[in-house]
């Protein structure tokens, strides 16, 4: 069984999420940021991982503190399930249309966390949501994850195309990376080891 569940109680935040690597994309996802809600969701349903969040952050404030910490403990609740990640395929890559928008993920879970993002979005929210806080989220995947990822628009638009082609993207690569190959004997790794 590849699942996590984490509680991270902050001043800022307080957090509780599972993850369940092998779902089928069944969600149940309250953040207090719509926007937020619908590019978690396309995670979960479109990387088929079952995903509870609820989380309750100082919205009052920004949505900054909750999307980050989010990111966290994603991350987190990512490397928990993944275990001593034998016999996983490593790497994940796509590319998705959404509409106008065309966007590349590349990822590979060696350990080494790395985020590379290249995205531009037209408008400074969408929603409830500040754009900038998508690199933010997956800055904080990233590091907490041990993944190494990178990020591209190749084309776009529309800021909800981008950031929902973004977010698929992610959710297709990942779930090729996790996902395991019969042939691989321990880790993919010549090293014998993937850190984390």
């Amino acid at each position: 069984m590849r699942t996590a569940e984490i509680r991270r109680d902050t001043f800022e935040t307080k957090i509780n999420m599972s993850i369940d690597l092998d779902g089928t994309g069944i969600n149940n996802i309250s953040t207090g940021i719509g926007f937020f809600d619908h590019m978690l969701t396309h995670i979960s349903k479109h990387g088929f991982f079952d995903i509870d969040v609820e989380a309750k952050g100082d919205i009052e404030v920004d949505c900054h503190h909750t999307i980050e910490d989010v990111g966290i403990v994603f991350g987190k609740c990512l490397s928990q399930a993944l275990g001593d990640r034998k016999g996983i395929k490593r790497y994940g890559f796509f590319i998705l249309p959404m509409d106008e928008a065309l966007i590349l993920c590349s990822l590979d879970i060696s350990g080494r966390p790395y985020l590379n993002f290249d995205a531009v979005f037209p408008t400074e929210k969408c929603g409830d949501m500040d754009m900038e806080m998508v690199e933010e989220f997956f800055k904080a995947v990233c590091l907490n994850s041990g993944i190494d990822m990178h990020i591209k628009m190749l084309e776009g638009k529309n800021s909800h195309h981008i950031a929902e082609g973004i977010f698929k993207c992610f959710a297709k690569a990942l779930d090729m990376a996790v996902s395991y190959d019969e042939r691989i004997e321990g880790v993919l790794s010549t090293k014998g080891m993937l850190e984390v």
